[in-house]
């Protein structure tokens, strides 16, 4: 059975399940972080377990413990074990207590800005900012400098306790171009804690993994050992069981400890597929007593995997989450492919969750071939949605130093955006997909005409030229075509050749043939061809004047929650200066000055919920 909120009342998880139980609301205090509800909702339906997924209440000591006091069954770690892992505080101390090598760090608790600073200059820059409580990338921050230490640890605290319910963050040395490596373990109610080998994770936005793979291409049989054994030890020092992973930063072959994460993680499944083990299941089997099975105590790697994780956001906009609906989400069947995704056609992006849409995985003989099996499988998948990160991880996992095992936690920095976040799509083909619009169109219209000889639209002689614009991302273009003795000629663009058109496809010559396939979802047109996709959005004939905002104006770069407002009208500011802090989709989002100026206009205040584009503040 399953829980579910407002905003996912019809998602996949909730209607695939034998059965599901409202949590009113959409923020994650009302729903999945409700403890009560959740454990109310297992009681009344009859289940004598709980399995807490990978985030929200996953590492949650008290939730755990809320469990077993309620007579279910909890499938993950002891409490207590949860408890000394969960915080990572106190994680690196048992492990500098097991000789486990660690960073130089600072506990930031009870300190003033002052000291905060004093601790961080004793660390030494570059810094991390790490939420104590919970992962994936929330309430951490980078601070290279030491004026933006204090901003950064009161953000990070502010964001771990939305996510997490729990502000504790603390310093820890940033180490530049190591390799992230974890390593799954797994233990029993027998004394049984084993090593399921190791995944890296090195490619990541945000301090957030997008890439995982196993084998690691840089971990040699004799690191593996090692950092297996160490992962055993740090397990056995709590009385682990369950599935966890312990993460290591890895530089020349020496390993540091990171943290441990108490739960299954969302890239589980590459070991799964070089294990052949289920870990769900092992997870099951072992909350309910049983001994980890033979096969689980010393599994081979067999082959490669990995795992890319596919985003609703914009890479070359910050990585802003992006939200709106998903007419069409399908992946071509393919050998060694699974799609892990809890959304589907008619789905939404909210601002309530993050925005993954899913996991996909390619398990191959060799590490290029499971590479090159999930860049065609990105490719060729029809993902009509709003922006996603679909370029940007093909681009990653068919580039040279991705393939040659160069890639550290620094790559997408080092390689840049302008090249990584490039579109699949040619810009020379970008004129022909927008005809193959603009051609589909026009068969829907002969289709729905009453006459089919004349088509529908402000004009009944067909032989005149129809001229139609569709937008596409910043740049506008233009269609025209006309109908001849030999029928649909393409006037602009040019040098295209019209072959067999249809309601949703289109076939053209533009120096070779093309079929496209078209998608109509109101004023959005979806174009998939063999060369990439494109999102276009039919302009309309006579558009309506269009908003002027004052110069200076900024702008809600998503729909969110205003959590600060540090400004006041009449301020002066300078370049850079933070003025808003909008949280949406788990993460905040800082506004900052685009110039030094005054500030003549504040339109929101602290727990408004505005709405994408809103013009927040103005800074003249």
């Amino acid at each position: 059975m399953a829980v579910y909120s407002d905003a996912d009342s019809g998602e996949p998880h909730a209607r695939e399940a034998d059965a599901a139980v409202h949590l009113p609301g959409n923020a994650a205090a009302e729903t999945y972080l409700n403890q009560k509800a959740i454990i109310d909702a297992a009681v009344a339906s009859g289940a004598d377990a709980i399995h807490p997924g990978y985030g929200f209440l996953s590492e949650n000591a008290d939730f755990a413990k809320a469990v077993n006091a309620a007579g279910l069954t909890w499938i993950g770690p002891p409490p207590e074990a949860i408890a000394s892992m969960g915080s990572k505080i106190e994680a690196k101390a048992i492990m500098e207590s097991a000789g486990v090598p660690t960073l130089p760090g600072a506990n930031l608790a009870g300190l003033d800005d002052d000291e905060i600073i004093e601790a961080a200059e004793h660390v030494g820059l570059p810094i991390l900012v790490k939420a104590s409580a919970g992962g994936g990338g929330k309430g951490m921050r980078t601070v290279t400098k030491r004026a933006g230490i204090v901003e950064a640890v009161h953000s990070a605290r502010r964001e771990a306790a939305g996510a997490f319910g729990d502000d504790t963050v603390f310093l820890e040395r940033f180490l530049t171009g190591p390799r992230h490596i974890e390593i799954q373990v797994f233990g029993d109610e027998h004394g049984n804690v084993v090593s399921l080998n190791e995944r890296e994770c090195s490619i990541q936005r945000r301090h957030q993994k997008i890439i995982e793979e196993c084998p690691s291409p840089v971990i040699t049989p004799e690191v593996r050992g090692r950092m297996g054994q160490a992962a055993v030890a740090a397990a056995r020092a709590v009385g682990y069981v369950g599935a966890g992973t312990v993460e290591f930063l890895y530089q020349d072959g020496e390993f540091f400890f990171l943290e441990m994460n108490t739960r299954l993680q969302v890239e589980h499944p590459v070991t799964e597929m070089t294990t052949g083990l289920d870990l769900v299941e092992l997870q099951v089997l072992v909350a309910g007593g049983e001994p980890l099975p033979e096969e689980a105590m010393s599994p081979p790697i067999e082959g490669h995997a990995i795992e890319a994780r596919l985003y609703a956001e914009d890479p070359a906009n910050g990585f802003l989450p992006v939200t709106g609906r998903v007419h069409e989400f399908s992946f071509e069947q393919a050998p060694g492919l699974r799609v892990d995704s809890g959304v589907e056609a008619g789905s939404s992006v909210t601002v309530h969750y993050d925005p993954m849409l899913a996991k996909v995985i390619v398990h191959g003989p060799d590490r290029r071939a499971a590479a090159a099996g999930l860049a065609a499988a990105l490719r060729g998948a029809r993902i009509h949605s709003s922006t996603t990160n679909r370029d940007l991880l093909v681009n990653i996992l068919e580039h040279e130093g991705f393939l040659a095992g160069e890639a550290t936690t620094e790559f997408i920095d080092n390689v840049g955006l302008d090249e990584l976040a490039r579109p699949l799509l040619p810009e020379a083909l970008i004129p022909s997909y927008a005809a193959a619009a603009a051609l589909s169109d026009r068969a829907v219209r002969l289709a729905s005409s009453p006459n089919p000889t004349i088509p529908a639209g402000f004009r009944n002689v067909g032989s005149d030229r129809q001229a139609v614009a569709f937008s596409h991302e910043s740049s506008q273009l233009s269609v025209v075509y006309e109908t001849d003795k030999s029928g649909l000629r393409l006037v602009e663009p040019p040098d295209v050749t019209v072959g067999e058109v249809s309601a949703g496809s289109v076939e053209l010559i533009a120096g070779e043939s093309m079929r496209l396939e078209v998608s109509r979802y109101g004023s959005e047109r979806f174009v998939d061809g063999a060369a990439g996709s494109a999102r276009l959005t039919l302009l309309p004939r006579f558009p309506s004047a269009s908003r002027t905002d004052t110069e200076g104006s900024l702008h809600a770069p998503m729909p969110g929650r205003i959590v600060r407002v540090e400004v006041s009208e009449g301020d002066a500011v300078s370049d850079g200066q933070p003025l808003i802090v909008l949280e949406a989709m788990k993460m905040e989002h800082t506004l900052r000055a685009p110039h030094q100026g005054t500030v003549t206009s504040v339109n929101c205040r602290v727990g408004d919920q505005v709405e994408g584009n809103d013009v927040l503040i103005v800074v003249e």
